[in-house]
């Protein structure tokens, strides 16, 4: 198939677009606040949008739709999880975080650890947020170029990586988080204009309706039930702690004008996820489906009975059923989600890099350090907003590579979860709890948290086995990550008077 002139204009001119709003951003932006949490003064409607865009983005257009797919409307469940991740961390995180965010300029998620614990726990977790980060960027890129390869076989997978990488690139290394947030708001808008208008209707209309779906899938389908209790827990124990652990969400905490602006973000960005995206996300793996077991994918290969791919039969439902003109308006609103992912990743592992670790790589800080860092900061702006933007264009080209090695989405991802998830959620929960948390127990936390959950993974995919009940490994990693951390955090260690007596029997 194709690309028409018509849809492939539509496309071009939605990428300028993109483009434009980082180059205008390029000179509004006059100090690293601004280029990392858009000198905190922005709204709760750019950012709750930013928020979800980000969180659902090139998940919702592949991994919902595979659900839809392959469970019908009981995958939406997944983002009901993102509800309560969303309205536990505003009412546990930020009343706790902002007014230290504001009063100490914190510009990353390591920063906050840094407060409560010291600067090598912050060097850890940000090495951790990078890699995760990196992950999660080239991810996005992958997605996007699945998408466009299986919607317009004319484009290679690697040349997909390419144009999507390079663009997503581009305009987050010229304007920073406040082109991020201010494309993701436009982004979203065009998302949801693109289901509500054109993917949902033509889809529910191209399987013949409501008849068409019930003679084509099972009862199950269009069940609430259609999953186990441990689905739902592997869901909550993945995506629930993000909320509390993504370095993109912290760079919108801080960028808030003030912590109520920042309570009524999260509060939006939660209702966006579930029910309205989450249902709209399944819908069309529901109705793609059903046009494969009608039939309708034959022509590409793809009869019914056959092995098919779940994430593709949403971009083969597109093809299948979109006229010219429309076909380009519905691919700009499904990039629009990757990209606003991809670029909100990109942002915050070049924020790890440049913020958490080439800049405080040395030794324990605390406060006063912090109270310091506010005066280096007013300092010689502009070469900091230049060296930002090439620590971020470098690791952009970096995920443009990995996207074109690697060849599944939901792998990468997963790494990338399971590493940041599992290494730093207990960490962060002593954070908020515990008036003297431990440093030790948190940097052996974060080690042994991840690489639990890294080790079970790759071990179960070996084996070609699962755990018991088919539970994910975050749950085993949060567990032994959470038992290190309460062991060292309550084993007092003997001082150097105890010591001496210790060694010599006068105790």
């Amino acid at each position: 198939m194709e690309i028409h002139w018509i849809d492939l204009t539509i496309f071009i001119a939605y990428l300028i677009a993109m483009l434009l709003v980082g180059v205008y951003f390029l000179r509004k932006n006059t100090s690293d606040e601004d280029y990392y949490v858009g000198g905190r003064g922005m709204g709760a409607g750019h950012i709750g949008l930013s928020v979800v865009a980000t969180d659902v983005g090139g998940g919702f257009s592949i991994g919902l739709g595979g659900l839809g797919f392959v469970m019908g409307i009981s995958g939406s469940w997944m983002l009901f999880t993102g509800l309560l991740g969303a309205w536990i961390s505003a009412v546990l995180l930020i009343p706790k975080l902002y007014p230290l965010a504001s009063k100490y300029k914190f510009l990353s998620f390591p920063d906050a650890l840094k407060f409560h614990y010291n600067a090598r726990v912050a060097l850890v977790a940000g090495i951790i947020s990078l890699i995760g980060y990196i992950g999660f960027t080239s991810s996005q890129i992958l997605a996007g170029a699945k998408l466009a390869s299986a919607t317009f076989p004319s484009i290679g997978i690697t040349e997909a990586v390419l144009i999507m990488g390079v663009i997503a690139v581009v305009y987050t290394v010229m304007g920073g988080i406040k082109a991020v947030i201010y494309t993701d708001t436009v982004q979203w808008i065009i998302l949801m204009a693109g289901l509500i208008f054109i993917g949902i209707p033509l889809g529910y209309q191209a399987v013949g309706g409501m008849t068409g779906i019930q003679n084509a899938v099972g009862d199950e389908f269009l069940s609430l039930n259609n999953l186990t209790w441990s689905q739902l827990v592997n869901w909550l124990i993945t995506i629930v702690p993000i909320w509390f652990v993504g370095m993109t969400l912290y760079q919108r905490i801080y960028a808030c004008r003030d912590e109520k602006t920042a309570k009524k973000a999260w509060r939006v960005a939660g209702l966006f996820e579930w029910p309205i995206m989450a249902f709209m996300g399944v819908l069309l793996g529901l109705f793609a489906r059903v046009a494969f077991e009608q039939g309708m994918f034959t022509d590409i290969g793809f009869a019914p009975g056959s092995k098919m791919d779940a994430e593709l039969g949403l971009p083969l439902l597109l093809r299948s059923i979109l006229p010219v003109g429309l076909m380009g308006l519905m691919m700009s609103a499904y990039f629009s989600a990757i990209m606003s992912t991809a670029d909100s990743c990109l942002m915050a592992a070049s924020g790890n890099l440049t913020n958490d670790i080439i800049k405080r790589s040395s030794a324990d800080v605390g406060q006063d350090e912090i109270l310091d860092e506010k005066e280096i900061r007013k300092t010689d702006h502009k070469t900091n907003i230049r060296y930002s933007q090439w620590v971020t264009f470098a690791i952009g080209a970096l995920a443009i590579l990995l996207a074109t090695i690697m060849t599944n989405v939901l792998d990468l991802m997963l790494y990338s979860y399971a590493f940041m998830v599992s290494g730093l959620f207990v960490p962060v929960i002593g954070m908020l709890v515990l008036k003297k948390p431990s440093p030790r127990a948190a940097i052996w936390a974060m080690i042994i948290g991840g690489s639990t959950t890294l080790i079970t993974t790759e071990m179960l995919k070996r084996m070609q086995t699962t755990l018991p009940y088919e539970l994910d490994a975050n749950i085993l990693g949060i567990t032994m990550s959470a038992l290190v951390f309460i062991i060292i955090q309550n084993w007092k260690l003997p001082g150097k008077g105890t010591a001496r007596m210790m060694t010599t029997g006068k105790i």
